[in-house]
């Protein structure tokens, strides 16, 4: 059972990590698209 526990805290931990970096990843790609967006009009 703490075998478990153990599993589900990782999976937790994984998740919060992936959002810590993906989030402004996302805004760091989709501010860079808006501005490229300019050079074309």
């Amino acid at each position: 059972m703490a075998n478990t526990q153990q599993e589900h805290n990782n999976g937790l931990k994984l998740t919060l990590a992936w959002l810590f970096v993906g989030i402004p990843l996302a805004w760091g790609v989709i501010e860079t698209l808006l501005h490229s967006l300019k050079l074309f009009e």
